[in-house]
């Protein structure tokens, strides 16, 4: 599926439907962004923390929050490398 897409002025662009159901990109959600080396851009959805409820344990104590924005931040800093 290919789409012509606007960009804002503050660099902005919507993302079809089409293509936001397909890779699970809802109101709430969030992705992660980068550059290809082919001089694409590259959309990809974050899993949501709690989808990996019960995989680690842990003593400490976070908001939901918190560990979620952590998450994103960890997702998008492994990206970049």
């Amino acid at each position: 599926m290919t789409y012509t897409v606007s960009i804002t002025s503050q660099g902005q662009i919507s993302i079809p439907m089409p293509l936001r159901k397909k890779l699970g990109l809802e109101k709430a959600k969030k992705a992660v962004v980068y550059g290809g080396k082919d001089g694409s851009i590259i959309v990809e959805p974050i899993l949501d923390l709690l989808s990996l409820e019960g995989a680690v344990s842990t003593t400490t104590k976070s908001s939901l929050q918190e560990i979620r924005e952590e998450f994103g931040n960890h997702l998008a800093k492994r990206k970049r490398k």
